[in-house]
């Protein structure tokens, strides 16, 4: 099987036409239909139906497409191997949620990792199930999931299934994140329906629905006010900026609520309470860079556990 063709059709794929795809690819569309037509004959079976309008996947082609793009994905870290010419670089793969002493952790981890070799690092900001994926499927050296302790089951389940060991680095609950100017900043206790008349900014591609609905978020009845956010500057942007504001978190370093003149809050919550997991495969023998990993991290979770916030 050409593996170039895999290519073509995660493209064709994610164009929805062969004529777009074609051009997105700089190749004549007669030269990728055929091309298409090699692979499905190739794999007894269409990967696509074509339409008026465009094409769309077969139930089959859903499938292969699936292993397809895994296959692209390893093919690609392969290739960087071969292109590295010094065999001391330090290559690290991480997947990890969106908070900030895990954010502190990395930094310090960062910091401390040797450079006159060469140095291939990333760091992949992300939900839950797709960390899962990174590290069963993707390559990646290590993840941290975050889940509520009620759905522990679920994801230990999943774990299990992708072959995946876990340590728990930290249960907490949430807190309430917001401008030093927010209304309720001074107030001694908040309540739940305290945060009806104020916007709660939430990441937009959090898998897990407890984070999306969560309870501290209830209007009470009222429409709800909510701005969706991706990443972590955005939503530091948006509270101090925009004093209506607040966010579910878990908690955060001293001194990067100084930094963006932000507070954090306890709210009373029956179903406020999370954990943070390091995940890694269970066939991965645990390098130096990785135990560094966990140390910094340990570290960043110790120093805001220690911490008080009312």
């Amino acid at each position: 099987m050409n593996t170039l063709y895999l290519k073509y059709v995660l493209e064709i794929e994610k164009a929805g036409s062969i004529s777009q795809a074609a051009q997105n690819l700089f190749m004549a569309q007669p030269n990728l239909s055929k091309a298409v037509k090699d692979l499905e004959h190739e794999l007894g079976y269409s990967i696509f139906k074509r339409t008026p309008s465009g094409v769309t996947v077969t139930e089959r082609g859903n499938e292969f497409l699936f292993h397809a793009r895994k296959m692209v994905e390893h093919i690609a870290e392969i290739e960087k191997l071969s292109r590295r010419t010094d065999a001391e670089m330090t290559l690290f793969k991480i997947s990890i949620p969106r908070g900030s002493y895990i954010a502190s952790g990395v930094t310090a981890f960062v910091g401390e990792l040797p450079i006159a070799s060469g140095l291939d690092v990333t760091v992949n900001e992300t939900n839950t199930l797709r960390t899962i994926s990174n590290v069963a499927d993707r390559g990646y050296n290590m993840g941290i999931i975050r889940y509520n302790v009620e759905d522990e089951g679920v994801f230990n389940s999943r774990l299990k299934n992708n072959k995946l060991e876990a340590e728990t680095l930290w249960e907490f609950e949430y807190v309430l994140v917001m401008s030093q100017e927010h209304p309720l900043a001074g107030k001694e206790k908040i309540y739940a329906e305290d945060l009806q008349d104020y916007i709660k900014i939430t990441h937009a591609d959090i898998e897990n629905h407890r984070e999306l609905d969560h309870k501290g978020g209830n209007t009470g009845g009222k429409p709800e006010k909510t701005i969706y956010v991706y990443e972590r500057g955005s939503q530091f942007d948006l509270l101090t900026n925009v004093p209506t504001t607040y966010m579910w978190v878990s908690p955060i370093p001293e001194s990067v609520l100084e930094k963006n003149g932000l507070v954090q809050r306890v709210c009373t919550d029956q179903d406020n309470r999370y954990k943070d997991v390091l995940i890694y495969r269970q066939d991965y023998k645990l390098g130096e860079f990785d135990k560094l990993f966990q140390k910094k991290i340990y570290e960043a979770k110790v120093d805001v556990a220690s911490a008080k916030y009312e």
